[in-house]
């Protein structure tokens, strides 16, 4: 097992764990209940055990761990957890394993560890400047310049989920109005999936989900759209035009070369990408687009478990050896 690392993708419902060789192929995975409400001391001991069985007890090189929340960069002590019992204020959650392992530990953002993740294992490959959008439960990002990176002084550089798209729009969790993440997130698009069933205004909405607003979500808001419900199909439209914004602002703002759609929401597809697209050729009026892709992510939900053993293979936001 000699050069071997390990990648743990910490989530509110699930803790994904993924052990690698030396040139980054996942050899074992596996996933087991978060159990938040235990506490961060049981949490962190569940994931070293998970690690430990993973490896069966063999050195590693190094863990990378992916995290819902900001974290020290340099002491891996956690900041805050906004969806987590007790937000994890104040938690030395890096010295934690590292005493349980015996190992460096690295942990970063989630969805700046999911950037890494497509930078370095999926469509980011061979590219100097991207962007990916994390559209999920919130919406997240990473912004990679010159092939690296970029993190500011908090870790929290790409939160582009935070800029305004409607001044006085709803109020968003981070306590601005307006938030992209407010207008188009997987709980945004649901929410309006919701008031088109409970408003008789979606039958094939009600059909699929045999009348249950829980089962309403981006999926099933997908299926819908494509069986005919025009007004489902309108509400998804609308999302995707306000992401279409967000990506243009961010594209202007640095012109990437590659802008990547992942997290749950971007499974609704050619639902979502050709408006984006369209939004981007119509917005950015300063340069000419046409060298933008705007693509759905190559890596779906192993982005974040990928990006966890890439932060363990290259430090902190640094350059995978191919």
């Amino acid at each position: 097992m000699s050069g071997m690392f390990a990648g743990v993708d910490l989530g509110g419902t699930k803790i994904a764990c993924a052990l690698a060789d030396a040139g980054g192929r996942i050899v074992r995975k596996e996933t087991i209940p978060t159990q938040s409400h235990e506490g961060p001391d049981a949490v962190l001991a569940r994931m070293a055990q998970l690690v430990a069985d993973l490896s069966s007890g063999a050195p590693l090189e190094a863990l990378g761990v992916g995290v819902p929340g900001l974290v020290d960069l340099e002491t891996g002590t956690t900041l805050f957890f906004p969806n987590l019992p007790t937000q994890w204020r104040g938690v030395p959650a890096a010295a934690t394993l590292r005493g349980r392992l015996g190992c460096p530990v690295l942990l970063m953002n989630d969805c700046r560890v999911a950037t890494l993740g497509e930078l370095h294992f999926g469509l980011g490959r061979g590219v100097r400047d991207m962007v990916l959008f994390m559209l999920g439960t919130g919406i997240g990002g990473g912004l990679v310049i010159d092939g690296k990176l970029r993190l500011g002084p908090l870790g929290a550089a790409g939160e582009i989920g935070h800029q305004t798209i409607l001044p006085y729009g709803p109020l968003c969790g981070c306590g601005n109005r307006g938030c992209l993440e407010a207008l188009a997130s997987g709980p945004a698009i649901a929410g309006e999936g919701v008031r088109l069933l409970r408003g008789g205004l979606a039958p094939m909405l009600h059909e699929i989900v045999r009348g249950s607003a829980d089962l309403v979500s981006p999926a099933t808001m997908g299926e819908a759209a494509r069986a005919g419900d025009a007004a489902v199909r309108d509400a998804i439209d609308r999302a995707a035009s306000y992401l279409a914004i967000g990506v243009a602002n961010v594209v202007t703002a640095f012109h990437p070369e590659l802008v990547v759609l992942g997290g749950g929401v971007a499974g609704l597809g050619d639902l979502m990408l050709e408006t984006v697209r369209r939004g981007v050729k119509e917005r950015v009026g300063m340069f000419p687009t046409g060298g933008v892709r705007v693509e759905l992510s190559a890596l779906g939900d192993r982005a974040g478990i990928q990006g966890a053993v890439a932060l363990a293979m290259s430090g902190r936001g640094g350059r995978v050896a191919s």
